[in-house]
């Protein structure tokens, strides 16, 4: 019974929720038994108070039993990456520098989510201040094998059934990446689309809030509760925001078309990640095509570097500095002494190359509805010493614009194998639509 229930979507355990038919505290049991019997081997989460979830819960049933109105997420179990701040656990952003540091208060995605209804299960393992240095999650596909990083504990904590959903972030390919290992979706979306207040600032240009699920349709349900704006994140627009799930499921005006884009970095994939998206693209017909990108775009894997050290020298050197040796990573000390060494033209020349790029790509969705492009470089590499190359992400990253990854390939080793799928800025609506299309045709394909 505790499997079948841990089985549904949000989706639809919120619809059994909210017609009475299954209750939020027997829901959340569920969840947490499944994180009893698998967390051990996987250790996706860091924090988890099993009695504490539970009242959260018992709080939501008697909320509808007084017959009070009922949120998107109404008894719906949520886990948060450790760099997202919760004023009811620990928020260490996986270094020993933050150990027992508690918020006061909670970060704007964790108010939404409340506010919505949803219980808060626990907190995530994340690599150190997301950066390289990986946690101790493993794969739930094959625990010899990382879930890729940052957001190791969320992507793993959803492809292993313990939650239906679950947050992230994004600075380089945090949430697009780990998807892509442990076959899950998730969404990156347009930078300025879900508040970042609370959340630890790694650098203020390159920061997402991204989100995991096992459908499209509970990614575009998390959309909807948490996008907005936001005065605590001055990147947030004062402009409405669609509906996700309705533009998601709606049909579109028109057959949208892919473009495959290689990038400069094509060759970093493996042959047979190379091999299956070339294949895919010419198994799409007339609604499918190979694009070029401008020669400028070489350098856009500089400047996201240039930008990435310079900030995270400046948020997090004077925390390493306090330390001790022992309490950072060599990796983390490095990045931080490169941004220091690094000059002031070098990085407003990096971002004045992203409007140069955002013109370049333009052109492109004039034409096609969405860029198909590899998650990550292959499978999970099997090691638990790295959390692999987030490459084929950087370039969307650096262009803040939205970005998903689809669970519909396999490699050759049986793995999961992500299609990232990447929309014009502040489209995110559509793109889910398209990606809903594009799962359509594919799965016509292998009938």
């Amino acid at each position: 019974m505790a499997d079948s229930l841990t089985a549904l979507t949000a989706t639809e355990a919120h619809r059994e929720i909210t017609r009475g038919a299954l209750s939020a505290e027997e829901y959340v049991t569920a969840c947490l038994d499944r994180i009893e019997a698998l967390d051990g081997d996987v250790r996706a989460f860091v924090h988890i108070d099993r009695e504490y979830a539970l009242q959260q819960a018992r709080d939501r049933d008697e909320w509808r039993r007084n017959g009070r109105p009922t949120g998107l997420l109404h008894g719906i179990p949520v886990a948060i990456k450790d760099i997202i701040d919760t004023a009811d656990y620990p928020t260490e952003c996986g270094s020993p520098l933050f150990k027992g540091r508690r918020p006061r208060q909670d970060a704007t995605v964790v108010a939404k989510l409340r506010a919505a209804g949803a219980v808060i299960i626990g907190k995530t393992v994340t690599t150190e201040f997301a950066f390289y240095h990986p946690g101790p999650t493993r794969n739930p596909h094959d625990l010899e094998r990382t879930p890729g990083g940052s957001s190791s504990g969320s992507a793993a904590a959803v492809a292993a059934g313990m939650v239906p959903l679950a947050l992230g972030s994004q600075t380089n390919g945090s949430v697009i990446r780990p998807a892509s290992f442990c076959g899950v979706f998730a969404a990156k979306p347009t930078h300025g689309t879900i508040s970042r207040a609370g959340m630890l600032e790694l650098s203020r240009t390159l920061d997402h809030v991204g989100v995991f699920a096992r459908t499209l349709e509970d990614v575009a349900l998390l959309l909807d509760v948490l996008a907005g704006h936001d005065p605590r994140d001055p990147d947030t627009r004062p402009v409405a925001t669609p509906n996700f799930r309705a533009v998601a499921a709606e049909p579109p005006p028109l057959p949208p078309k892919f473009a495959l884009v290689k990038t400069p970095v094509w060759e970093k994939a493996d042959a047979s990640t190379r091999e299956i998206f070339e294949d895919l693209i010419s198994s799409l017909g007339e609604n499918g095509g190979v694009a070029e990108l401008p020669e400028a775009f070489s350098e856009a894997w500089q400047a996201h570097q240039t930008i990435m050290s310079i900030d995270m020298a400046y948020r997090l050197g004077g925390a390493v500095d306090r330390g001790s040796k022992e309490a950072s990573s060599q990796r983390l000390r490095d990045i931080i002494a490169e941004g220091r060494q690094r000059l002031a033209i070098d990085y407003l020349a990096a971002h004045d190359l992203r409007p140069r790029l955002e013109s370049g790509l333009s052109p492109l969705f004039d034409y096609y509805d969405a860029i198909i492009t590899p998650a990550s470089v292959g499978s999970a590499p099997k090691s638990l010493e790295s959390t692999g190359d987030p490459v084929f992400c950087t370039l969307w990253t650096l262009l803040g614009v939205p970005a998903l990854s689809l669970p519909v390939l396999q490699a050759p080793d049986g793995m999961p194998l992500g299609l990232q799928l990447i929309g014009p800025p502040n489209d995110d609506a559509r793109l889910l639509r398209s990606a809903r299309v594009l799962i359509e045709m594919l799965s016509k394909d292998e009938g």
